[in-house]
């Protein structure tokens, strides 16, 4: 497998008993990328990522993670990964800085404790507090930390935002294009469409184990539908719009407004537009939200 990429899977299949979580899952995703995993919840996205670091083992398929083997190598893996999982358990007794420090044992990471302090301080996060006391969104905060702090090559992140408010959630962002920016392999699973859309440069849209979508965000969002209004200075045809491919006439008034929708590419639709005496158009931009739940029906005996 290439070495042009952090995160490799072919084929990757796994059940659990009847229920198949994975369906022949593939992808690739390139070293020094922020890459995002967006499905609803029991999608597959956590058991892909359990899979890559070998906590569990499909039935069938490959997968290479930094150019190795989970399976093989699981303590290389995990020695390069940053992890937080979706349900971080922490021991209630120890305050935040005593668990970072058990974390960082655990990885015989050296850790900067100046960069662990300026993590919590962006954060928000008081390291003298006792793990028991946290809130849920301070416990995320602690996994978002402890995922970070070792600098890994690669950061496999589940739902990292989750429980946080969207101050810290932009503040997540920031510190994930650092990473990136600093040479790190981002891998977030969300189901936060506005997330997805807001960070990564490729994401992968899965359901029922199976990737039914991969493309910039930014290209998603071509394919979905607009909704387009038109308003004309004076009376005017419309009809020849509603002839072009892909365009549609939803609502008419007077000969003067009209409402269309238009699927994919907006180029030919303008052209004929510039024909019309425009006085104002308004484009109503899907949402990646919009273009998932099209690709989106729900699968039965779908699972994390």
């Amino acid at each position: 497998m290439s070495e042009v990429y952090a995160i490799e899977t072919a084929n990757l299949v796994k059940s659990y008993g009847k229920v198949q979580a994975l369906r022949g899952v593939n992808l690739c995703v390139r070293r020094g990328e922020l890459y995002g995993f967006l499905g609803p919840n029991g999608a597959g996205k956590t058991t892909t990522i359990r899979c890559m670091l070998d906590l569990i083992r499909p039935q069938g398929g490959s997968i290479r993670v930094l150019g190795l083997d989970p399976q093989a190598e699981p303590v290389a893996v995990r020695a390069r990964v940053g992890y937080l999982p979706g349900e971080l358990n922490l021991e209630g007794n120890l305050r935040v800085r005593e668990a970072l420090r058990y974390y960082g044992d655990l990885r015989h990471d050296k850790l900067d404790w100046t960069f662990v302090q300026e993590l919590a301080r962006r954060l928000e996060l008081d390291l003298g507090l006792a793990v028991k006391n946290l809130s849920k969104g301070n416990k995320q905060k602690v996994g978002v930390v402890q995922a970070l702090m070792g600098r890994p090559d690669l950061l496999l992140l589940d739902e990292p935002t989750s429980g946080l408010d969207p101050l810290m959630q932009q503040e997540v962002y920031r510190l994930l294009r650092e990473a990136q920016a600093g040479g790190a392999t981002v891998f977030f699973s969300s189901h936060i469409i506005s997330e997805v859309e807001a960070i990564a440069q490729r994401v992968a849209m899965i359901r029922g184990g199976v990737i039914v979508e991969e493309a910039e965000p930014g290209h998603l969002l071509e394919m979905a539908v607009r909704r387009v209004r038109v308003h004309l200075k004076h009376q005017a045809d419309f009809a020849p719009l509603s002839q072009i491919s892909g365009v549609s006439l939803l609502a008419q008034g007077n000969h003067l407004r009209a409402t269309f929708s238009v699927a994919g590419e907006m180029d030919e639709f303008i052209k004929a537009l510039a024909a019309l005496p425009v006085q104002d158009i308004d484009i109503e931009h899907p949402t990646l939200e919009e273009v998932f739940l099209a690709h989106y029906k729900p699968a039965n005996g779908e699972v994390h």
